[in-house]
């Protein structure tokens, strides 16, 4: 009996802001990105073994480490401009 197991790297978007780029000082769009590696059976993914976050310039392809925290915070910045307050 074969057992197929292995890693797969899973990115996905969690945002897009625009503000200045530490990197190339350009006011362009910033991309918040999660990256799940998960542990696959078969190909099929089942469990995240780790969460990283970061952010990336979507101008020079400059790339910055994020915290869980900092990426919930450029998510609430989003909501927060697309449901103004009364």
């Amino acid at each position: 009996m074969f057992l197929l197991f292995g890693t797969r790297a899973h990115p996905a978007l969690m945002n897009s802001v625009s503000f200045v780029c530490g990197y190339c000082g350009t006011l362009a769009e910033q991309q918040v990105v999660r990256n799940s590696l998960r542990l696959t059976l078969f190909f099929i993914p089942l469990f995240p073994l780790s969460t990283t976050y970061s952010n990336t310039c979507t101008h020079c392809g400059g790339t910055t480490k994020l915290t869980a925290a900092q990426a919930r915070h450029s998510h609430s910045l989003e909501w927060a401009r697309t449901h103004p307050a009364i």
